[in-house]
């Protein structure tokens, strides 16, 4: 399998919402612990109000060896040149130590995410910036679910980023990726064993995802029908393919399934979490179970 050039992400890291509501302390406090654990990576998403570029700049001087990941900064979010000098600036104060992931993500009314993005691509390669070149290079990944878009992150990025998809996606998109190109695989996790109160808890989670046109049509590409997206509820297949739980051995065992199926990288997001407070306790236990000690 392929990895970045210099970077140190290796099989798992942490993708996480938790940092979007949470103080600048706690976040440092955590993030810290997680490097102290042996975690390579954090994945951090742009969507309840913490700027892409910014967040990952402070992730990244609260530690020392941890990579960043943008997963993802939206492209409607900043204008091209602010972008490229943002990444400029990140690989030179940090070298080898930020990735960043672009995205379509809600997009805009009218705009069709492929041609968006090859227009996005377009300026930051063109842009003429007066920041001095970096020490590392600044590398990005795309997110990327269907076979146009894997393409063009194959062609145009340092590979894929994938979010809320099963093994089967994983394989189908390492296949149009090719053996060179980083895929990172995101998948929920949830420590619950009680079948109702887990399915309940990854439902809530799930919600927005089910009734989202981009990742309904990508579900219905990996063979899920009308029945199983069931009006934003899901079946009982697509839940439990969507979010893996149970007790760790569980969880840890259906996580290697993307390893197994051609995925460089998988960022596990624990779910189920109260907002404000700390996932902390559970990526300590699957530090335990899936870090080389």
């Amino acid at each position: 399998m392929s990895m970045i050039e210099n970077m140190r992400l290796n099989r798992y890291g942490i993708w996480t919402f938790d940092f979007e509501d949470q103080p600048a302390a706690l976040i440092r406090d955590s993030v810290q612990e997680l490097e102290e654990l042996g975690w390579p990576a954090v994945w951090i998403p742009e969507s309840e109000g913490r700027e892409a570029l910014t967040h990952a700049g402070f992730l990244l001087s609260a530690t020392e060896r941890l990579t960043v990941v943008n997963g993802i900064a939206q492209i409607w979010s900043r204008e091209p040149r602010w972008t490229r000098g943002a990444a400029l600036l990140l690989a030179d104060a940090y070298p080898d130590r930020h990735l960043l992931g672009l995205g379509f993500g809600a997009g805009k009314p009218g705009a069709k995410p492929l041609q968006a993005m090859n227009a996005y691509l377009d300026a930051l390669d063109i842009d003429k910036n007066v920041n001095p070149a970096p020490r590392a290079p600044a590398r990005r990944l795309l997110a990327a679910y269907g076979p146009k878009m894997l393409e063009l992150a194959r062609d145009r990025s340092a590979g894929a980023h994938t979010y809320h998809v099963t093994p089967e996606h994983t394989a189908q998109a390492r296949e149009i990726l090719g053996a060179g190109p980083f895929l990172g695989v995101e998948h929920a996790v949830l420590f619950e064993t009680d079948p109702a109160k887990a399915r309940m808890i990854a439902r809530a989670h799930l919600h927005r995802y089910l009734t989202s046109e981009y990742n309904v049509a990508k579900f219905r590409r990996l063979g899920y029908t009308e029945a199983d997206v069931d009006g934003g509820r899901g079946s009982d297949r697509l839940v439990d393919d969507l979010v893996f739980w149970g007790d760790l051995e569980t969880i840890t065992a259906k996580l290697a399934g993307h390893l197994d199926a051609g995925a460089d990288h998988v960022g596990i997001q624990v779910i189920g979490v109260e907002p404000g407070a700390s996932a902390m306790p559970h990526w300590r236990r699957l530090a335990e179970a899936l870090l080389p000690a």
